[in-house]
């Protein structure tokens, strides 16, 4: 990778619906290479895809919780079952497995305070394996989607 592909990187961070004609004269490329580019940095999984960033409290998510999940049990079966649980709440909007105690983080959004409430106590506090749920709730959001340091 080099400083031209860097360079379509952090434009496509920036604004993912750039044409490839404007990214190109952006980036200092003519229409062609700057196609092949991004079709391979594409196929090689360096960009995973585009998607439109939505301002969840204009679409009515006003509340923001971090669960912090330990396990009874490290074994493979329960991370497993554990992980394969949490990918059917969609309430989760990132889920990170971490080094120690706790063994998961959980970001979830939710409409108000009662919606995080009977999710915690209907859904989360039933996850396979869990020994203990700790929460926390999120006074204001500073960074969010950050681009990365190209």
């Amino acid at each position: 990778m080099d400083r031209i592909d860097r360079n379509i990187l952090a434009e496509l961070q920036t604004d993912g619906r750039l044409s490839v004609t404007e990214l190109a004269e952006r980036v200092g490329l003519s229409l062609s290479p700057c196609h092949r580019r991004v079709k391979a940095l594409e196929q090689s999984g360096i960009i995973r895809g585009y998607r439109a960033h939505l301002d969840p409290v204009c679409l009515g998510y006003n509340f923001s919780a971090i669960v912090f999940v330990t396990l009874r049990e490290g074994d493979r079966r329960a991370v497993s079952a554990f992980e394969d649980a949490v990918k059917d709440l969609p309430q989760i909007t990132l889920a990170q497995r971490l080094f120690g105690d706790p063994d998961y983080l959980l970001h979830i959004t939710t409409r108000d305070l009662p919606a995080f409430q009977q999710l915690y106590d209907e859904k989360l506090s039933g996850l396979p394996g869990v020994q203990r749920l700790t929460s926390t709730l999120v006074m204001k959001t500073v960074i969010q989607d950050r681009p990365l340091p190209l």
